[in-house]
């Protein structure tokens, strides 16, 4: 393996929306590197569909205070308030600032940003369903994503694709250099800097039915999480309600929102019985349970009973084709079915991670309680977790989340690096890396990567994904230390330098093994239900004990010990949380 070295200002590990909304705040102001394992355009943001929240008030009255007390209660409570005030505040902005680049939302007839409902958004504080979410078709993230690439071309931003970043060097607590594999060549880069934004997106790839592209395996926070920094809230991972049977492909809940309605075996509009004043619209947390309560009740479809539908069939088909056109052709394409005139098979797909690497609003990685910031190094997007999504995001959400913290975080970054010196980078600072990828390499232990993965991705889905219990978590505890013992002692066929898939799956398979554990061992501790972590064996909120986060720190000898941190309340105190 040879070795390139690289000295850059500020180096961003991810092409995303967060990543490329960073690079636009730092570019110009210092040299700055993009380092992403795809193509940017081909980044998960892309897969976004719905819309980007805003209280712009284009079609019905709205406020960002109201937006920010559905973001709180969305998350069951769990929420920093003073960063979920900060995200809906900076919201209105940041969708101006995207129409100025170009972005096409879709429009009012009077020319404004248009806007649809969409899950837990609400006016006057609960009161009905409102329209907050601005959209373009349903393809906004990948709108966002180009719009967003466009303006770094814009601005001469630098861009290393298909190298995968797999480890970090610190210097006496502070960022000294990125460490990543290429893809097309094997060779290692290290890349001696200031400063490191990670906006890697998530880890779906964990579980056997996912909406996350096969990329999302976790790199970011698993490496982080190997060099000290904790993980919070892992325990919380969003089952979104209506993924492809099977499949896990997402229908957005902008099909919900233009009136799409789920059905069970009777032909039933369950919702109504779970959520009577938004029904489809409730969060996502409760839509899925409601879901799989109807299919443990015996109404599901299907010769195992374990789908439902959602039914399109009433909406005029001119406004499918307009506002729906990317689900539909979903629909056609992997299911055969029209979604004009037939049901369409769904059942709850992993999602989005609520937990990752702790942060502040300014996107500054911190690593206790208190606070303590790690000098140069930053996370934004998904893989990060400032904790305005709390116990559940909120549908629409996470685009927002992108570029407002992708935004604070860059401009953050851009600060730092102007003031900072430059560390040295230790010697064979790719040493580690090298010796991961030269034992895979040389392994004859026989284990199968893709085995090792599959009974990963079986055994959290039925044990740590929906509904859990601590039996189940117990039993997934151990499996997780067998798993980790083969993989371990796996082989891989492969032993060449040209993309090496057989060899970067293995990789990415330890990252999804650590933080599968972070997950389970956080789930197992949290003796209550809370969003989208929900305990048979303990079916109610404890806000007594529980309104904290968890925090979850790797030792040495690689057990998991937990901490935990107060949740920064604020004007909206716990209350039940009725839809």
């Amino acid at each position: 393996m040879k070795v390139h070295h690289h000295r850059y200002d500020a180096v961003i590990v991810g092409g995303g929306g967060a990543g490329l909304r960073a690079a636009i705040e730092v570019a110009g102001a210092c040299r700055t590197a993009v380092l992403s394992k795809l193509h940017p355009t081909r980044s998960h943001t892309g897969a976004a569909q719905g819309g980007m929240c805003a209280a712009l008030a284009n079609v019905e009255e709205d406020s960002w205070e109201w937006h920010t007390f559905d973001t709180v209660k969305g998350g069951d409570y769990l929420v920093d308030q003073s960063a979920a005030q900060v995200m809906c505040r900076e919201a209105v902005d940041a969708v101006i600032e995207l129409e100025h680049y170009g972005l096409p939302f879709n429009r009012t007839p009077e020319g404004r940003i248009d806007q649809r409902r969409f899950g837990g958004h609400t006016r006057n504080h609960g009161e009905a369903p409102v329209r907050r979410a601005c959209y373009s078709a349903d393809r906004t993230g990948h709108m966002i994503l180009q719009t967003l690439y466009q303006q770094c071309m814009k601005r001469g931003v630098t861009f290393f694709d298909e190298l995968m970043v797999l480890d970090l060097a610190l210097v006496e607590g502070r960022v000294a250099a990125v460490i990543a594999y290429e893809l097309a060549t094997g060779d290692l880069h290290v890349f001696a800097t200031k400063a490191a934004l990670f906006a890697t997106g998530g880890f779906g790839k964990m579980f056997k039915v996912t909406s996350n592209a096969h990329a999302l395996t976790g790199d970011g926070p698993g490496l982080l999480f190997r060099r000290g920094i904790p993980l919070q809230d892992m325990e919380f991972f969003q089952f979104h309600p209506t993924g492809i049977y099977k499949l896990g492909i997402l229908l957005s809940e902008a099909a919900r929102g233009e009136g799409g309605l789920l059905r069970n075996a009777e032909g039933e509009r369950f919702m109504e019985r779970y959520a009577a004043t938004v029904k489809d619209l409730a969060p996502r947390d409760m839509v899925s349970r409601a879901m799989l309560t109807e299919i443990r009740e015996g109404r599901g479809m299907g010769p195992d009973s374990d789908y439902l539908h959602l039914d399109l069939t009433h909406l005029p088909p001119e406004q499918i084709d307009a506002k729906l056109p990317d689900i539909a052709d979903f629909v056609r394409t992997y299911q055969g079915l029209e979604p004009k005139h037939d049901l369409i098979p769904v059942q709850p797909t992993a999602h989005y991670a609520m937990g990752g690497i702790p942060t502040n609003v300014d996107a500054e990685v911190v690593v206790d309680a208190a606070g303590t910031v790690v000098p140069g190094l930053y996370a934004a997007g998904e893989c990060a977790c400032v904790s305005v999504h709390g116990a559940n995001r909120l549908g629409t959400n996470s685009l927002l989340d992108i570029v407002v913290f992708g935004r604070r975080g860059g401009r953050a970054m851009a600060a730092f690096v102007q003031e900072a010196d430059a560390p040295e980078a230790p010697a064979e600072a790719e040493g580690e890396v090298r010796s991961r990828i030269e034992a895979l390499k040389g392994g004859k232990g026989g284990e199968r990567v893709a085995q090792v993965r599959q009974e990963l991705q079986t055994g959290m889905t039925e044990l740590a994904s929906v509904f859990r219990t601590d039996d189940g978590l117990a039993r997934m505890t151990e499996a997780l230390g067998d798993l980790r013992r083969r993989n371990e002692q796996a082989s891989i066929d492969d032993k060449g330098s040209v993309f090496n898939y057989d060899l970067t799956e293995a990789l990415e398979l330890g990252y999804l093994i650590d933080l599968a554990e972070a997950l389970v061992v956080s789930a197992r501790a949290r003796t209550e239900s809370r969003g989208a972590h929900f305990r048979d064996d303990h079916p109610t909120r404890d806000d007594a004990n529980w309104m904290r986060h968890t925090l979850a720190h790797r030792q040495p000898d690689g057990r998991i010990r937990l901490d935990h941190k107060p949740v920064d309340g604020g004007l909206y105190a716990p209350m039940e949380r009725k839809y």
